[in-house]
């Protein structure tokens, strides 16, 4: 997923819905006032959060309305949380009846509005923070005295269902009283609700009794509407009691195999059939036994394991295979889940040790291996569910450590069999890899979380896959009548879940339509026919109109772009990646949902001038290490440091002219320097080999004043003398002319270091002006650094795992923007900010078949390159993207100016 350079709203995911409203307390200073309703001179006058479900698709509405009573203007908060598989569809914020809508853009085109809003001195208001299966969206928005501000958030999702139920979790936290507070959600479902209930955590006794909840037929709803005495956590309290969880759960009728709905040119199959035999399973834990896994990680890991133990069904097979620096089956082959066989893998599960390294390939590999020979040297095994779930808490770090190999070498031993389920434990496994692998091998991943119910999750997921029902169900419809379709062939269904596919009809598509559904499931091949029930369909139509059309078409769209975006992500070639970003790109625009690819740019009110505020949705990895350490959000005014973790407002300056085309240079990695040409439309490239320690001039302009320094560090192991890889770890930015210095390391940011300025982390988001520099930092992954007389520079942060026997963290820089650095600007970058020329010639093979060398003429030296590639991480600090680029041997001697030992300075600043 492709991460851009802004302070942005995540969206997470979790099995159900989570929905959390509130307006904050005022950002003011005062007197706390304990008038009931009114805190701080700010009244929430209602709170309401209406949920309308039309066959699983969920759309939420969240409003909220604040008047300031005070004498002078105040800031509002207004915070919701949302569950990862929700996509925003709508923003609103009205101020005194003036509107401020959100509008969705493509993410490209959003970041550059938001990056010109940065640098003109505007404040990103909208701020993102991640929870384990949620996270918020914040914007704070200041009103004068006696004004009304309202809040409108609209964000909807397909409901899954989990264990037998949906459910709807609204996390309800509004921090102070509520004039009118209500929860309301309406649902119809045609298949005709079976059962439906509501709780609130926070309530208890007879005031559960306020919660109204009611179903007939195909309807269902609930309603909560406490008063404010209900609110109240004390008759004599201005405190409210509501902060927890309001949880709806539900689900339908099966009178039928399958329930097909169609509705002009779309339709929705959603199967679950009931009374199916849950078929036997074969299923291999492959089990992380690396150093890593010391303390309460493993402690943890064996509790779940000995909890699966007591689930596994006497006729179910399984083994374990563990891995280390070495491969261990506990088994030679599968073997039945008899009491004496459970008490022995009991014990084996209780007394096994850790052992070194990380060979992931290998143990994943045995553990197909043993799955494989089981099937093929007893037939009496290939009736079952073949499973196998692997359990890693870091990356590979010996035996084949190639991401890209291990994901080929898995493909092929598995062939499409059975599927793969990943568990990545913790925030340092790469979850990206985790997800494609098990993607493409008809699985999924899933994140368990350090914590003390770790435990719980790993035995939680294997709930959900214990008791498989039919294995290879596919959906065949006709061709004529498809004109698009979501995943339709599914590897294994089980029991508590359900399948659903979406598509687009043809015209004419409709008349007639049906489907056959097949699938493999205990002792029998299951095989059936679902049609249109016509009548219904019309009733249907009748009950909910326009509505029902609307919600089936929204369905297949958000379906439709949540496969295309997993597509994306075990995507092996460059084309495929930007063919399906392509589609879901122009899905997302079209039904305006904020996902991956788009981003909301709002432009909310402030006091003199308008601001930008953007909500965008991160990845992953991001969302793990947000997790692992507390984080600050702030916005710095000029000539301030943050007492506090305050938004503030910055003062506006006047916009830079468009210069000459960028001469974006870079160096990252070992240390690679990348210098893009664009008059020529071509880059060249060159290595500095020095020692871990020393110090490089980059770049320094007489004129402006900046300077830009970098002090390399080795791997862990340098100086053992056979490793030689040195990287940036240490930055040094700074203009000489105003005293403003900027130091970069990967564990923090210093302002006016050595002068006990303000120090933040790598998860603060701040975006702050000094000195007529605009610093921005997008949590975990990158800085950027916009001077006003200058350059704008990019540094990206590159995290290794953390217990990597070699490698350690380090930064690259990138130059984005330069054309008002003066000529004179000189360093092993700088010399490049400007237009020089070479020519390129007498293209002949080379030592490397794929990489020719040629003559290079440039700066009146003639010299031999090699036509090679570099990674420029600006856009994805993850993968890069691969930049072509002559390559210029020896230290980029007859390239630079003098010899590189001419760039050595003694210290950073």
């Amino acid at each position: 997923m492709e991460r851009q350079m802004l302070l942005c709203l995540c969206l997470l995911s979790l099995p159900g819905l989570i929905a959390s409203s509130l307006i904050g307390q005022p950002r003011s200073i005062g007197k706390r006032q304990t008038q009931g309703t009114i805190v701080n001179g700010i009244e929430i006058q209602n709170m309401k959060i209406n949920c309308r479900v039309t066959s699983r698709f969920a759309n939420y509405v969240i409003t909220s309305q604040a008047i300031n009573h005070g004498n002078t203007a105040q800031e509002v908060i207004f915070d919701v949380e949302i569950p990862k598989t929700a996509y925003i569809s709508n923003f609103l914020i009205t101020v005194d009846g003036v509107p401020y809508p959100g509008n969705i853009k493509d993410k490209v085109l959003a970041w550059k509005q938001y990056r010109k809003a940065v640098v003109r001195g505007e404040t990103a208001g909208l701020v993102r923070a991640s929870g384990r299966k949620m996270e918020k969206f914040n914007i704070a928005v200041n009103i004068g005295a006696g004004s009304k501000v309202n809040f409108e958030l609209t964000y909807e999702e397909l409901l899954k269902r989990h264990l037998g139920k949906y459910e709807i979790v609204i996390k309800v936290k509004p921090k102070q009283l509520v004039k009118h507070f209500e929860i309301e959600a309406d649902i119809f479902e045609p298949q005709e609700i079976s059962m439906l209930d509501a709780q609130a955590s926070f309530l208890s006794g007879d005031l559960s009794q306020v919660i109204k909840k009611s179903f007939s037929g195909k309807k269902g709803h609930v309603y909560f509407n406490p008063t404010i005495d209900q609110q109240q956590a004390c008759p004599t309290c201005t405190k409210s009691l509501m902060d927890g969880d309001f949880t709806i759960k539900y689900d339908v009728k099966r009178d039928t195999a399958c329930d097909l709905q169609v509705v002009s040119k779309h339709f929705a199959q959603f199967f679950a059939p009931k009374n199916l035999r849950n078929m036997v399973k074969n299923v291999v834990f492959v089990i992380d036994i690396s150093g890593s896994m010391a303390g309460q990680k493993i402690k943890q890991t064996r509790q779940a394991l000995l909890k699966i133990l007591d689930d596994i069904k006497p006729e179910d097979y399984f083994n374990f295979i563990l891995f280390g620096g070495h491969v261990r089956a506990w088994k030679n082959s599968l073997i039945q889940a008899t009491a004496d066989n459970l008490q022995e893998a009991r014990v084996f599960v209780q007394t096994f040790s850790l052992a070194g390294a990380t060979n992931l390939n290998g143990g994943l590999l045995e553990g197909i291996n043993i799955l494989n020979k089981a099937l093929e040297v007893d037939p009496r095994l290939r009736n079952n569910a073949p499973i196998v779930i692997m359990l890693t808490d870091g990356e590979p770090t010996v035996g084949e450590t190639n991401l890209a190999q291990i994901r080929k070498n898995v493909k092929n031993a598995i062939q499409g069999k059975f599927p793969l389920y990943n568990l990545g434990f913790g925030e340092n496994v790469d979850f990206n890899f985790l997800e494609a692998m098990s993607l493409e091998n008809d699985g999924t991943a899933r994140r368990i979380y350090r914590d003390n119910d770790a435990a719980e999750q790993l035995k939680g997921f294997y709930e959900e896959v214990a008791n498989p029902l039919l294995t290879n169900v596919e959906f065949q419809y006709p061709k004529a009548s498809i004109q698009a379709l979501t995943e339709h062939r599914v590897k294994q269904f089980y029991d508590g879940s359900e399948i659903v596919v979406a598509g687009h009809l043809t015209d004419g598509g409709k008349k007639g339509f049906k489907v056959d559904v097949t699938g493999k499931g205990a002792g029998q091949d299951m095989v059936t026919t679902c049609s249109v029930d016509e009548e219904d369909m019309k009733k249907t139509l009748h009950e909910r109109g326009h509505m029902f059309e609307q919600q089936i078409e929204r369905l297949w769209a958000y379906l439709t772009i949540q496969q295309l975006l997993e597509k994306r992500a075990k995507a092996n070639s460059k084309k495929e990646v930007d063919d399906l970003s392509a589609k879901a790109l122009e899905l997302s625009l079209k039904y305006k949902f904020v996902t991956p690819l788009t981003s909301m740019v709002i432009t909310k009110p402030g006091d003199s001038d308008d601001q930008l505020a953007i909500a965008d949705k991160p990845g992953e990895e991001e969302r793990a290490e947000l997790l692992s350490k507390p984080r600050r959000t702030m916005m710095l005014p000029a000539q301030q440091f943050p007492p506090t973790s305050r938004v503030l407002s910055t003062p506006r300056v006047p916009p830079h002219p468009q210069g000459p085309p960028a001469h974006v240079t870079g160096v990252d990695g070992d240390p690679h320097f990348i210098i893009q040409v664009p008059e020529k439309n071509d880059a060249i490239c060159f290595n500095i080999n020095e020692d871990p320690g020393v110090v490089l001039n980059l770049i320094q302009d007489p004129d402006t004043g900046i300077t830009v320094n970098g002090q390399l560090i080795g791997d862990k192991n340098h100086n053992n003398g056979k490793n030689k890889n040195t990287y940036f770890g240490r930055l040094g930015i700074m203009n000489q002319k105003t005293g403003f210095t900027l130091e970069v390391t990967p564990q923090n940011i210093s302002l006016h270091s050595g002068m006990k300025g303000p120090v933040f982390s790598w998860l603060d988001q701040i975006t702050m002006r000094q000195e007529g520099v605009t610093v921005t930092i997008i949590p975990t992954r990158k800085l950027m650094v916009s001077m006003d007389d200058g350059a704008t520079m990019v540094v990206v942060l590159h995290r290794v795992w953390k217990k990597h026997p070699m490698h350690q963290d380090f930064l690259g820089l990138y130059t984005v923007d330069s054309h008002k650095m003066s000529p004179r600007t000189h360093g092993l970058l700088g010399q490049f900010l400007h237009s020089f020329d070479f020519e390129v010639f007498d293209v002949q093979p080379g030592s490397d078949p794929k990489k020719p060398d040629a003559t290079m003429l440039v700066k009146n030296h003639r010299l031999v390159v090699t036509r090679g590639s570099q990674k420029d991480y600006r856009k994805d600090p993850w993968l890069g993207s691969d930049i072509s680029c002559w390559f210029v041997h020896n230290n980029g001697d007859g390239l630079i100016d003098g010899i590189h030992t001419d760039y050595i300075i003694p210290s950073i600043f």
